[in-house]
């Protein structure tokens, strides 16, 4: 199974070595082949969606299926909440069958929030993380936002996701943020079921 995974630039690198970890130890002979495709700071929209994931489902080293993984805050209104997005994407590639789209809830770094004192032993400051479920955090003040903000207020270095969040991620069990997260739970059981159907996270 070879499937291709569009991406956000910086996501990519804070991500992938621990999603691959946990999903090799989910699927233990049916471990896919996944490439991760980085698309330069957003998911490219309409036609250009469309192009992309034609040409990587066709051709000699075409792709069993492609996800694409966008932020719900993308610093513009294109989506209203997840479902919006999803149903989007999917209009846009003409609601082709081996394509999936799945959000994070509003960024990446819901999927961070979990890690808080974590994230608070690299800020180098004690403030409290931002209340209710960590993809509940909104447009109005994006996940993102509460880190950048933590690392302002240490004061010893800017707040960098390729950097800060692949530390925040790999000392700890991505199991914790997946439950907390459904977003993060639908995008790696998308994975899962594509592999083996009965080794999808309940």
């Amino acid at each position: 199974m070879k499937i291709a995974i569009l991406v956000e630039g910086a996501t990519e690198v804070a991500f992938k070595e621990k999603l691959r970890g946990f999903l090799q130890s989910r699927l233990e002979g049916s471990m896919p082949r996944l490439t991760f495709i980085p698309q330069n700071g957003r998911i490219p929209k309409e036609e250009k969606l469309r192009r992309i994931v034609e040409n990587l489902l066709t051709g000699n080293s075409a792709y069993d299926a492609v996800i694409a993984l966008t932020d719900i805050y993308t610093g513009t209104q294109d989506f209203q909440d997840a479902s919006d997005a999803k149903a989007k994407m999917t209009s846009w590639v003409n609601n082709n069958p081996q394509f999936y789209p799945h959000t994070a809830l509003h960024d990446f770094e819901a999927w961070l929030l979990p890690y808080w004192t974590t994230i608070q032993k690299l800020a180098k400051h004690n403030r409290s993380s931002p209340s209710g479920s960590p993809e509940t955090v909104n447009h109005q003040k994006p996940p993102s936002y509460h880190i950048k903000e933590i690392f302002k207020l240490g004061g010893r270095q800017d707040y960098n996701k390729p950097i800060h969040g692949k530390k925040i991620l790999e000392k700890h069990d991505l199991m914790i943020a997946i439950q907390a997260c459904p977003e993060l739970k639908a995008f790696v059981n998308q994975i899962i079921s594509l592999c083996d159907e009965s080794k999808v996270i309940a």
